[in-house]
């Protein structure tokens, strides 16, 4: 009977070992909980960066004013009739 305790007390204690430091245990639990939450955050700035995209995509393929807007803005382009002026900052600072 004595040594079926002890026996049991070793199972006990090397379930014990594997759920605290063995592979899969509680420590790499909460380590890949912590890095599933910040993949969430991360996939949900992507999601609202991509809706963003297909904004833009759906304006540029109905409306001539976005491109008109992404020309000016990206390319320097300027309508035909149009004046050009570039405000150029004083270099002495007061």
């Amino acid at each position: 009977m004595r040594s079926f305790k002890i026996l049991l007390i070793l199972i006990v204690m090397l379930l014990q070992y594997q759920l605290w430091f063995g592979k899969n245990s509680l420590n790499d639990y909460f380590a890949l909980r912590d890095e599933v939450a910040k993949q969430a955050i991360a996939n949900q700035e992507l999601v609202q960066r991509n809706a963003i995209l297909v904004a833009d995509i759906a304006d540029l393929r109905n409306g001539l004013d976005a491109v008109e807007e992404q020309a000016r803005n990206e390319l320097g382009m300027i309508k035909q009739g149009e004046t050009f002026y570039r405000l150029i900052p004083s270099s002495s600072t007061k």
